[in-house]
């Protein structure tokens, strides 16, 4: 089997578990452990083909950001993926309903600072600096995301997570939005946001600001590196997840999960069946 078959193979087998809601084997007996061109080429398929059935990119998401979800995941640097229409269910947090688990495997919940951007980062990758990517920042949000794995167990390797679109599910951001600490205006310092993610009111979680690879900000720096890399920069009205500010927990149907991170009114959501 050739690389291209491989990726082909890889994604397929993603697919067919996302589908049926049952769990694969690692993916990295096709792709390797190594390989991270071939991995976010299964990623780039899998996104391709929910762009074809009418999903549409809204932004991107930073995976493995802080030590302890690196732990978690035995992975030893940060990945990425996309943020899909399809995967936006922030109205639950507006009293809509419970999100459905319907879709999801074996999910996880972790919270984290969203940034919503006001204008394009695409320059050349040496002039993208934290000045400059805090210069695009419109607002702060916070948010809940809903990791999961297509694969078993979550015994993943590094390509395994990204190939698997860095293990991504669902999606919700508060709609408190703060502009960023600047002259004159009182608004959020990312790096020193303090986070408690509860699940029916007992503390699961915990984290700051400085656990996002020392800087949610820093976070979204190496984001737009590696956009600009991949030559698919990122743009003005994106949704930016920057990472998890403490581990992620596990959550069933019926749970109540509140994201408290200073600095921002509360976000609770309920998971239904």
């Amino acid at each position: 089997m050739n690389k291209d078959e491989a990726v082909v193979a890889a994604a397929e087998r993603l697919a067919q578990a996302q589908a049926t809601r049952v769990p694969c084997a690692p993916v990295r007996d096709l792709i390797g452990t190594d390989d991270l061109a071939a991995a976010y080429a299964v990623q780039q398929q899998l996104v391709h083909a929910r762009l074809a059935a009418g999903a549409t990119v809204v932004g991107r998401k930073i995976g493995a950001t802080s030590e302890a979800v690196q732990q978690q995941l035995g992975v030893d640097q940060p990945d990425f993926g996309y943020l899909l229409s399809d995967m936006d269910v922030s109205d639950a947090a507006s009293g809509a309903g419970p999100i459905s688990m319907g879709s999801l495997l074996q999910p996880r919940v972790e919270a984290e600072v969203a940034f919503r951007l006001g204008r394009d980062i695409d320059v050349p990758e040496e002039e993208i600096t934290l000045e400059l990517v805090r210069a695009a920042v419109d607002v702060a949000l916070p948010a809940l995301e809903i990791v999961d794995s297509r694969i078993a167990d979550w015994k993943i390797g590094f390509t395994d997570t990204v190939a698997d679109c860095a293990s991504s599910a669902l999606f919700v951001v508060g709609t408190d939005a703060r502009p960023l600490t600047a002259p004159g205006i009182s608004g959020c310092e990312p790096v020193d946001v303090e986070m408690s993610l509860s699940i029916n009111g007992e503390v699961r979680s915990s984290g700051n600001g400085a656990a996002c690879l020392g800087d949610p900000l820093e976070a979204l720096r190496w984001l737009a590196v590696q956009a600009s890399r991949f030559g698919d920069p990122l743009r003005a009205g994106h949704l930016i997840l920057s990472g998890a500010l403490g581990p992620f927990v596990p959550f069933e149907p019926g749970d109540r999960v509140e994201a408290s991170i200073s600095g921002f009114a509360p976000l609770r959501v309920e998971f239904g069946e």
